[in-house]
Order: C-alpha cells, then structure tokens, then sequence
C-alpha cells in the first residue's frame, strides 16, 4: 500500500513538474492555433469582400478568399506544432509520399480539382450566367475546385463535376435562353400577315431593350403548309413560364385574326399516319 501511494505520488509530482515547466507553452499554442483559425476565416472573407468591391468576378473573388483562408492556417498549424517541439521535416516526407501513392487512387477527384482550377482562371462563366453543359442547363449558382452548382427554374440544385465541364461544349447564354418554335399555316393563309400577328405580341410582351429582338419569319415550306418560325429570348429564371404564356397570347391572337393553325407538317402527319398501321 505504502509502495502505490509512493508511486502515485511520484506521478502527481511529475504532472505538477511537467504542467509548471510546460503548461504555459501548451496554453499559448492551444490559445494561437484558435486565434489564428479565427482570424485566418476572417481575413479570408475580407478578402474576397475587397475583391468584390474592386468589381472582380465573384468566383474568381471566393477562390482568392479561400486561399488566403488555407495558407494561413497552413502556417498557423505549423507554428503550433512547431510549439510542442514537434519537427516538420518528416511530415513533409511522408506527406510528400503519401500525396503520390493517392494521385492514382484519386484520378477522378484530382482531375476535378484540376479542371476546376482551370474554369476559376480562364471563367468562361461565372455566377449569375446561364449555361447549358451537355444535356442540363440552369444558373451558375457557386464554381468550387471540385464542382459547378447550377440552379435550375424549378429551384433543383444541379451538381456537375468540373471534369465533365472542361473539355466540352459549353454555352454560355448569360441571364436568358432562346426560345424557338414553328407554327404550321396553311397554303391559303397569308404568311406575312401571320408572322405580323406573331411579332406584334412578342414585341409588346417582351422587353428588347437590352436583348435581341423578338425574330418571327418564314422558316420553310412543307407539303400543305408553310413553317413560321419564332425565336425571342426569355429570363433563364422564367423559361418555361414565359414560354407557355407567349404560346397562350399567340395562340389568341391568331384565333382573333381568323387564323387557323395545321395540326401538324406534312411529313409529320405522314409519321404519324405511318404509326397507326
């Protein structure tokens, strides 16, 4: 019993000894690596604010922000390690070893950090600009190292890795898109006055103040009929709902004109015939 209390006691001294020589060591570097992630958020974000304000591109203004984020609490970390007397040298070694055993195991990431890299320097978009990658489209939301986020009209958040968008055709229609479609008339319709009646309500519906005007045409010539074609422009935001509306204004502006619409072209009616047999 005599020879525990001794050991205990021993120890209790060692922790007094070690706390008193080193305590203050280990509070200042616990206190400086809070501090310095503190501050190192901080500055980051008043970064990227400043750069905002001298009118730089806002992804290009974040990624400045998290950088000056990263390399501060890069330094502040080995500081603090640097404190507890904890050399450096070997980590960067084996950090070093480690980083290219995993470049084969993480192609796909690195490879989307790398094209997102590259999409931050050369912005062929930036945040606010709608554009269409393959087969999806919508509002460039937030370009990170990893991912474009876009957002789509019915409020959907579109997730594309960066690496399906370097390298691709990309088409960028900044705030809007283009709406096309045809109308089928008649041989016996006139078609300038149809595409009048179609350009008159596209033009007091749709504000071209700062876009290219609505554009309404005879598009082509079919069997039975004459294709009218329509292309106007419409807010990325507001695309299908422009759209339909349009539709509906046409489609009652043609009706008051005495205008009647084919059901279909002439080839399609032969596709559809074709379908029933």
């Amino acid at each position: 019993m005599e020879i525990e209390l001794e050991t205990l006691t021993k120890l209790a001294d060692k922790g007094i000894e070690f706390g008193v020589a080193y305590g203050f060591q280990i509070l200042g570097a616990l206190v400086f690596l809070v501090v310095g992630l503190k501050v190192g958020g901080w500055l980051g974000a008043r970064v990227a604010l400043l750069c905002e304000r001298k009118e730089l591109d806002v992804t290009l203004s974040r990624f400045i922000g998290n950088m000056v984020k990263i390399l501060i609490i890069v330094f502040v970390v080995i500081a603090t390690m640097g404190n507890f007397g904890i050399t450096i040298a070997p980590l960067i070694a084996l950090a070093g070893a480690s980083a290219f055993g995993l470049t084969f195991a993480l192609q796909g990431p690195l490879s989307n950090y790398g094209a997102g890299f590259a999409i931050i320097l050369t912005r062929p978009f930036v945040v606010g600009n709608t554009v269409k990658i393959q087969d999806v489209s919508g509002v460039v939301e937030e370009v990170t190292l990893a991912a474009t986020v876009l957002r789509g009209e019915d409020g959907e958040t579109i997730t594309v890795p960066n690496k399906e968008v370097v390298g691709q055709i990309l088409v960028n229609s900044e705030g809007s898109r283009i709406v096309e479609s045809v109308l089928y008339v008649g041989t016996d319709e006139d078609p300038l006055r149809v595409a009048d009646l179609v350009r008159c309500v596209l033009q007091a519906e749709i504000k071209t103040e700062d876009a290219t005007p609505p554009l309404v045409g005879i598009q082509d010539f079919t069997y039975g009929g004459i294709a009218i074609g329509v292309r106007y422009w419409a807010p990325s935001t507001k695309y299908f709902q422009t759209r339909y509306d349009m539709n509906a204004k046409i489609k009652q502006a043609l009706d008051e004109g005495g205008v009647k619409l084919l059901k279909a072209s002439w080839p399609e009616m032969l596709t559809q015939s074709a379908g029933k047999f």
